[in-house]
């Protein structure tokens, strides 16, 4: 695999890395690299525009060299469209409104945090992390789909089932995402 150098490009070093995922945290939203006072060592910021934000599609945002190399080489970047501008116009006015407002992180964070304490209460077994996703562990992805369609049938809820090959064969889970 040809795997080039960037201009710039340096780990994150000097403390334990493993993937953490919580957009909703920092003083602006900027996730755990602005919750732990490490934006400035990051090489590349990519996110969606989905969920949270009320629109669609995705970013990245580094240095040009690194932008360009995504460009060149990303093959699912390279055959898609730019965002129709009413799309770019929601995202822009979701991003600067998220950015001051505290109301949405603390809302979810609340909202993760019930979810948390009432599969406790009723003995649902849930992997314990610091994101806003809560996989709770299924292990065999029949069922796994089988929940997931009772609880939109039944209830008008979607949990997505998430099995493999986007997780290892035998941990197939249902991922729970609270909104505000």
């Amino acid at each position: 695999m040809y795997t080039p150098s960037l201009p710039g490009a340096r780990p994150i070093s000097g403390r334990k890395q493993r993937r953490r995922h919580w957009p909703a945290s920092g003083a602006r939203g900027g996730g755990v690299a602005e919750r732990e006072g490490l934006m400035d060592r990051l090489t590349i910021i990519e996110g969606t525009l989905g969920k949270a934000f009320g629109v669609m599609g995705g970013y990245i945002a580094g240095s040009a060299a690194v932008c360009d190399f995504v460009r060149s080489f990303a093959s699912g970047f390279i055959f898609t469209t730019a965002l129709p501008p009413a799309v770019a116009a929601g995202a822009l006015a979701s991003i600067k409104h998220l950015k001051v407002s505290q109301h949405e992180r603390t809302r979810q964070q609340n909202r993760v945090a019930k979810v948390k304490r009432e599969l406790t209460k009723i003995r649902i077994p849930y992997l314990e992390n610091e994101s806003h996703i809560i996989p709770v562990m299924v292990g065999d992805p029949v069922k796994c789909k089988m929940i997931s369609d009772w609880l939109l049938d039944n209830y008008g809820i979607y949990i997505q089932p998430i099995n493999y090959p986007t997780v290892p064969r035998g941990t197939d889970r249902l991922r729970i995402t609270p909104s505000p």
